[in-house]
């Protein structure tokens, strides 16, 4: 199988080298519903507004066409290819069906002769990572628009990756003594965390759309399914974490409360294995007091962390005094 896909990676680049390009990007997504292909093209036409030449299938194939040579060429000849990433496109190509599957199979055979892994971008659209990524894509970062409407700050990520145009690290500066380089003011420098700085992270609201099924299989939990909240904005790492631990333990819950139910992914939160009905009966009360807790908390820790960066910058400075001091008693 790996000797047939680089022959095709391989074919599809000398078909791609026969004329010049006339687009930056491709989209590859599964055919789902009118809705999807909706939203597909509602995206297509807002990178093209923003200055990307994207090529979608919705406007260039006709009866007649020959899609697999049309998809070859598609992906060949993008600088990027986008890939929305949903449960039904993670199944159809793994399952190895339609269009996705074969795209799948170009895409996965540039990677392994090409090495060019920045050239597909994933987008999340629609249930979570794990569920609507494939098995390659997993490793990847990826963008999430699954809002409704998506993050614009989400949406500003993949057009500035598509222009080339994110930012880039600073130079670097000609290296500074230790004592030019510890400033005494501690809340000066741009990278030391702060605490008055951090903004809270809220939920903005439940996102209906993306609640999930229940399996109602006959075995025991079959009923419960995963509901999902938009976050104001990614929380850090450290965030996430302290709020699940503050799930597990809340400083308030009902008696229905279930621990070991919450994730996090991106700038979704997840209730896992409940309903509807106990959100609003039981775990949006739990849930308040969760995300403001955790929200002081870890301003505070933040806090003892700028006193702990202040104490080291005061021992250095402390430091560097008394080498100085000495240092002029000293002749040769």
């Amino acid at each position: 199988m790996l000797f047939d896909l680089r022959e095709m990676a391989t074919r599809r680049t000398i078909l791609g080298n026969d004329r010049e390009s006339d687009h930056d990007v491709f989209i590859s997504y599964a055919w789902e519903d009118d809705e999807h292909r909706e939203w597909i093209r509602g995206l297509a036409t807002q990178l093209r507004h923003d200055g990307v030449r994207v090529l979608l299938d919705q406007w260039e194939t006709v009866p007649g066409d020959q899609l697999p040579e049309f998809m070859a060429q598609a992906i060949s000849q993008s600088k990027y290819v986008v890939i929305i990433c949903t449960p039904r496109y993670k199944q159809r190509s793994e399952a190895g069906l339609g269009g996705v599957a074969y795209e799948g199979d170009i895409m996965t055979a540039e990677v392994l002769l090409n090495r060019d892994h920045r050239k597909f971008i994933p987008v999340l659209r629609r249930g979570s990572w794990e569920e609507a990524a494939p098995t390659w894509l997993k490793g990847k970062l990826y963008i999430d628009l699954s809002g409704n409407p998506y993050s614009a700050d989400s949406y500003s990520d993949l057009l500035n990756t598509l222009l080339d145009a994110r930012e880039q690290a600073p130079d670097v500066a000609p290296r500074a003594s230790s004592e030019a380089r510890m400033s005494p003011s501690i809340r000066e420098h741009p990278m030391l965390p702060s605490f008055d700085s951090f903004r809270d992270i809220e939920i903005r609201r439940l996102m209906v759309d993306e609640v999930t099924e229940p399996s109602l299989d006959g075995t025991a939990g079959s009923a419960l399914y995963r509901v999902p909240f938009e976050l104001s904005r990614t929380p850090p790492r450290n965030w996430a974490d302290l709020c699940i631990r503050n799930w597990d333990h809340p400083p308030t819950f009902a008696t229905r409360h279930r621990p070991g139910t919450m994730s996090i992914d991106g700038a979704r939160l997840w209730l896992n294995r409940t309903t509807i009905e106990e959100v609003r009966d039981v775990h949006r009360e739990t849930l308040v007091a969760v995300i403001d807790v955790t929200n002081a908390m870890f301003k505070q820790h933040l806090e003892e962390l700028s006193d702990r960066l202040r104490e080291v910058a005061e021992t250095s400075r402390v430091h560097r005094a008394n080498v100085r001091d000495v240092a002029g008693d000293i002749e040769f």
